[in-house]
């Protein structure tokens, strides 16, 4: 009987043992995203050893990839069900993801652990709910050519759109091939409507959407900025090839000293810099329109970050989402891919050494994220269906009425 007992007792051990082993299993949280391979060798690595570190039941396994190839991938783990449980996001893709109810609502992820959104720059959200939140973002200030403007007599960068219209003005000059700003409209790349043309919307608080939907026509915001283009366009102050100028034209004609300003991505800085060491150049804000004495909007991509529907394990993914979030970690992130953090509190490193990149900072922590294209359907078609007939408006084929209700016809049909 005793003999008999003491195996009963050494199973039932055995099996609590195992049980215990089996509960200590740490659980392994795929992390699909395009940034690894942009970042320094072995930086995002460490971030993530630092997460398992603070967090010993979770492992990170990380699926890096280039851009499109992490685009493809997502893709199709979104139409079969087998997304990665975290998901490197672009914000043109959110839309056609949560159709597919491939995202988990961020939403009630924060709510289920009390989480203070406060701290987040911003959230992507779509029917009240979010599915995507900016780790780090890329802002689109204006650079402005310090030397042109010098000989130009004019001694501060513009501020407001009257002031920004007076400096192109003064900065043209045809006969030499200089003028003062560049605008790019290609249609094979269409993302000059974002950029460079919507962002005078947003850069007076405007907005060209309405309870959802596409709102073009009769909106006073963007009207004036429409007519500010114009004016500009007709008046010859804009640099030529406009409607065929692609991103990497712009940057190319202000690197050379051609352009006097354009609105342009932080992650050029470095790229100018070596391309052209003698180049005098400074950031500044978007100008607003006359009179306007709110934040300035400012347009940006973002690496965004998501939590896939299908996730067996979507508490611990939060956990992934909120420590990359936390002000230590977005610190670290944004500054060793000079860019500026996702979370408010956060402050990058390069911001404290870099006369330009402070400038730019001080920019992007005075103004807000506004890039109303993300989240929505088919967003680089709708920027195409906007270029295409304000070419025409710019060209004189279309009066701007004609021009606002074509382009929100062509927009509506997505909604």
């Amino acid at each position: 009987m005793k003999k008999w007992l003491v195996g009963i007792l050494m199973i039932a051990i055995l099996l609590i043992s195992g049980n215990v082993m089996m509960a200590q299993d740490p659980i392994t949280l795929e992390f699909a995203q395009w940034w690894e391979p942009e970042l320094p060798a072995g930086e995002f690595r460490a971030l993530m050893d630092a997460f398992e570190a603070q967090n010993p039941g979770i492992k990170v396994e990380l699926v890096s990839g280039p851009y499109s190839t992490t685009k493809d991938q997502i893709v199709a783990g979104a139409a079969t069900g087998t997304m990665s449980d975290v998901v490197g996001l672009d914000g043109a893709w959110v839309s056609d993801f949560v159709k597919q109810g491939a995202l988990a609502s961020l939403t009630d992820l924060m709510g289920a652990v009390s989480y203070d959104a406060s701290e987040l720059a911003a959230q992507i959200q779509l029917n009240g709910a979010t599915y995507m939140i900016p780790v780090v973002n890329f802002i689109y200030p204006v650079f402005v050519n310090l030397d042109l403007l010098a000989a130009a007599g004019i001694e501060n960068p513009p501020a407001t759109r009257s002031e920004f219209v007076d400096a192109a003005t003064k900065l043209t000059d045809a006969a030499n091939n200089v003028y003062g700003w560049v605008l790019p409209l290609s249609m094979e790349q269409p993302n000059g409507i974002q950029n460079d043309v919507m962002s005078w919307v947003w850069a007076t608080g405007g907005s060209m959407m309405k309870d959802g939907m596409p709102n073009l026509v009769d909106n006073a915001d963007v009207s004036s900025a429409m007519e500010f283009i114009k004016g500009m366009y007709d008046a010859g102050v804009i640099a030529p090839g406009a409607f065929s100028m692609r991103e990497q034209d712009k940057v190319e004609e202000f690197t050379n000293g051609r352009v006097g300003m354009m609105v342009d991505s932080l992650a050029h800085i470095n790229l100018i810099r070596e391309r052209n060491p003698e180049l005098k150049f400074a950031i500044t804000a978007l100008p607003a329109a006359d009179g306007y004495e709110g934040p300035r909007g400012l347009p940006y991509a973002s690496w965004g970050i998501g939590v896939a529907e299908n996730s067996e394990h979507k508490a611990e993914a939060w956990k992934l989402v909120e420590f990359l979030m936390s002000a230590e970690t977005n610190s670290k992130l944004s500054s060793i891919a000079n860019a500026f953090p996702g979370n408010v509190k956060a402050t990058p490193d390069f911001v404290q050494t870099d006369e330009l990149f402070a400038a730019a900072f001080d920019v992007f922590q005075k103004g807000f994220l506004a890039n109303e294209f993300v989240g929505l359907p088919v967003a680089e078609n709708l920027m195409r269906e906007f270029d295409e007939p304000f070419q025409l408006y710019l060209d004189g084929g279309m009066e701007l009425s004609e021009f606002l209700s074509a382009a929100q016809d062509a927009w509506t049909g997505h909604f």
